[in-house]
């Protein structure tokens, strides 16, 4: 009998093949060169990607079949986006097909699932994320957002005030997943519940966060008695941290983050092959650190996949991962834009929204730019190192 790991190995090597294939044969031309050069993508160019990658069957290629996916073995969703980060294609929009999704799917009603599951794979929907508030971002137990449930002979629902931030691409969602406070007086853990926001009902207000890339990523949602209908919550009340913990589960791979490492590491290589000869010594000794340090993630990342397939990890392999993939990626970025040089301080925001080229450099020197300046954030959204160090040492040292 074939060892299930080495049937999932043999599966995602043939889908990183087909991934191959797709990026060479059937990806858009003008949505490759952006990707390259590192552009600024609006919704209709991500709307289009995650519509190619479902035309594939990529998009909820690990759901369930019996929700229309493919049932992928961690190795193989693991496998799929490194392969995709390494090709250097768009971000997997993660807040429909990763998030909310498999959450609706494991403990929403029958009528949330053949409302929403369809139109997140298809991208009709467009999903934000609402759990981060002022005071409450690691410490998720601390929001304060508030939905009091109301009974009324127009039908129940729940009125909601609150703030949520660092609220990626709410600008254009049609819809939020929001984890709010439905009880007073329990622990924290046990008041908070799981909402579906449509984000056009009265009292929701989108308010921008500025970023030092000169983009428009991130925002402040703010909720002023909103009416929510009472059918819009997910399972059942006190139940969000659940499905909260749930969510953060069922998406603890992350191959992107070694993808995109390799991805940065091989355009700094060539960077540094067109440096001036003085300076290609000391490049040398500093892309080997970094290629040791890649080799090492590469390794760890793969192995630590496999035990969470066999049942035998010890419960930090994932922010061990993203802990050290993201420091290695900030670092692989400073290295690219110090040997940039000058063409990595003339920096113009603009020339990364009219595709025009920049002032300096190769044409790809602003979008080399852009990414250093947006994954400063890398080491703190998605769990802040400080705390995947805390999860390390409680889950490998017992501390």
């Amino acid at each position: 009998m074939t060892d299930p790991i080495t049937e999932a190995r043999q599966r995602a090597e043939g889908l990183k093949a087909a991934i191959r294939s797709f990026y060479d044969g059937v990806m858009p031309v003008d949505l490759k060169r952006k990707s390259r050069l590192h552009q600024v993508l609006d919704k209709d160019d991500y709307v289009r990607w995650m519509r190619l990658l479902n035309d594939q069957g990529w998009a909820v290629g690990h759901w369930p079949k019996e929700y229309g996916g493919q049932a992928w073995s961690l190795l193989e969703r693991f496998s799929f986006e490194d392969q995709l980060a390494r090709l250097g294609c768009p971000w997997v929009i993660p807040f429909g097909v990763k998030y909310v999704g498999p959450v609706i799917y494991a403990f929403g009603s029958p009528e949330q699932k053949a409302r929403f599951l369809p139109r997140i794979a298809t991208t009709d929907d467009f999903w934000a994320q609402g759990y981060s508030e002022p005071g409450a971002g690691s410490d998720l137990a601390g929001l304060r957002t508030e939905a009091i449930r109301v009974e009324s002979s127009e039908g129940d629902h729940y009125v909601v005030n609150g703030q949520k931030v660092w609220t990626t691409y709410a600008q254009w969602a049609d819809w939020l997943f929001c984890l709010v406070k439905t009880a007073r007086g329990e622990q924290a853990q046990k008041s908070i519940s799981f909402l579906l926001i449509d984000m056009r009902s009265p009292g929701v207000t989108v308010k921008p966060i500025p970023t030092m890339d000169g983009y428009h990523h991130v925002n402040e949602v703010w909720l002023e008695n909103v009416r929510v209908p009472a059918e819009n919550l997910v399972g059942a009340e006190g139940e969000g941290w659940t499905y909260a913990k749930y969510l953060l589960k069922n998406e603890r791979t992350a191959g992107a983050i070694v993808g995109m490492a390799w991805h940065a590491l091989e355009r700094l290589k060539g960077l540094a092959a067109e440096a001036a000869p003085a300076s290609r010594d000391r490049l040398e000794t500093r892309i080997g650190e970094l290629e040791l340090r890649f080799m090492a993630l590469e390794v760890a990342s793969y192995q630590a996949v496999e035990s969470m397939m066999r049942g035998t990890e010890h419960g930090a392999e994932a922010s061990l991962i993203k802990l050290r993939g993201t420091e290695l990626y900030q670092h692989i970025a400073e290295a690219a834009v110090d040997t940039l040089g000058l063409a990595g301080v003339a920096w113009d925001a603009a020339a990364l929204h009219a595709a025009a080229p920049p002032p300096l450099g190769p044409e790809d020197a602003g979008g080399i730019v852009k990414d250093h300046f947006y994954n400063r954030a890398a080491t703190i959204f998605g769990g802040a190192s400080e705390i995947q160090r805390n999860i390390v040492a409680k889950g490998v040292l017992g501390l």
